[in-house]
């Protein structure tokens, strides 16, 4: 293999709570699986097994996905990420790519808290953070509700669905918002593989 045909490794690892969060790592991992060579895995955080953990060791690129609950991820997303000062101490995760995705009942929802949140355990554990790279939609007097980025967040992909909604609904258009994070992280991650590969002596 050359540098530019390098497989590169994304991992997903989120926790659900009414299969918002669920249907959004799935488009996630159907955006990363349009770029060539991208291996891509999902992990659900609140039942993480010991393979799992490797499986996130071994990864070139971590998206972090949650429900945003009180300002922040859920409780079951804290404990993951207290887990992972393990890997902290053993600087496991230095120089990964990250981002982030979420989901809120409310349109802004403070869905920026959890986004920060994931961008601060990225930054603690030497990731380097992929923004969502969109304008935002939805702004203006041609805009609609089905543009992408529609809600505009910059971090990371985030989405709305109504809190007396129990079917995991979510809208098209946030659906493609965090496929277009899902491919922007593999084809980034593409890009920082097959250069360190490229600098190698």
């Amino acid at each position: 293999m050359t540098a530019s045909t390098d497989r590169v490794r994304v991992s997903i690892a989120f926790h659900g709570g009414r299969g918002h969060t669920a249907r959004l790592a799935e488009a996630v991992r159907a955006g990363a699986g349009q770029v060539p060579y991208a291996e891509v895995t999902e992990v659900q955080v609140d039942r993480i097994t010991g393979p799992q953990w490797h499986q996130l060791d071994d990864a070139d690129a971590i998206v972090f996905g949650a429900p945003t609950y009180m300002g922040t991820a859920s409780g079951a997303f804290h404990t993951f990420a207290e887990a992972s000062g393990k890997r902290w101490f053993t600087r496991k995760w230095q120089d990964k790519l990250a981002a982030g995705f979420t989901n809120s009942g409310s349109m802004a929802g403070d869905k920026s808290g959890t986004l920060g949140y994931f961008a601060t355990l990225a930054a603690q554990h030497g990731m380097t953070w992929v923004n969502l790279g969109l304008a935002p939609g939805w702004n203006s007097a041609t805009g609609s509700e089905s543009d992408l980025n529609r809600l505009g967040f910059f971090q990371g992909a985030a989405a709305q669905s109504n809190v007396d909604d129990r079917s995991g609904t979510v809208r098209a258009s946030d659906l493609a918002t965090a496929e277009h994070l899902g491919r922007r992280v593999a084809e980034l991650t593409r890009i920082v593989v097959a250069g360190r590969r490229a600098l190698q002596p």
